[in-house]
């Protein structure tokens, strides 16, 4: 079975939309108040359930496209990639040489279980 571009094209984005959904829900913990009023009314968080309503989306289409398992979902952990990018260039965590060990490690990980 043969996976679409189309499907990959959607996890990818799943992929980063995922790692956005965490940023919004740690920036948006990081805002939050002890009160609930805090968390019913903080954008970040509610915008970061939307990211993962997105990437449900994402995740049907692609499959009802004829998107197979295990050529999707090593794409889907790039997340951790796209998470380390976005925590660097929003709230200036650095990037070890052990995080690109790592991220290198998922790349070769991704690519053979998509063979």
């Amino acid at each position: 079975m043969t996976t679409p571009a189309i499907s990959i094209i959607f996890f990818i984005v799943a992929a980063f939309l995922g790692a956005l959904g965490q940023f919004l829900y740690k920036s948006g913990a990081d805002l939050a108040g002890s009160g609930l009023a805090s968390y019913l009314f903080n954008w970040r968080l509610f915008a970061g359930v939307a990211c993962y309503i997105a990437v449900m989306t994402l995740f049907v289409a692609a499959f009802r496209k004829g998107g197979s398992l295990t050529v999707l979902y090593p794409i889907y952990a790039s997340t951790f990639i796209w998470a380390a990018l976005l925590a660097f260039l929003f709230q200036a965590i650095p990037i070890r040489p052990v995080n690109v060990a790592g991220m290198g490690m998922l790349v070769i990980g991704m690519f053979l279980m998509g063979k």
